[in-house]
């Protein structure tokens, strides 16, 4: 099935318009970050609660 999909794309030329803007890179890498960020936090929290005084 990919393989039909693909070789239609090649020879209409749509493969290059295909992907993400760079709008699009934009939104998805500010996504994986803001994650990242708020993983990061949760963990340091549980770090400090577990830490002996």
């Amino acid at each position: 099935m990919s393989s039909s999909v693909l070789a239609l794309a090649a020879e209409t030329g749509e493969h290059a318009a295909q992907g993400l803007s760079p709008i699009g890179f934009g939104v998805v890498t500010f996504a994986i970050l803001v994650s990242l960020l708020l993983a990061t936090l949760a963990l340091r929290s549980i770090g400090t609660r577990h830490r002996k005084r």
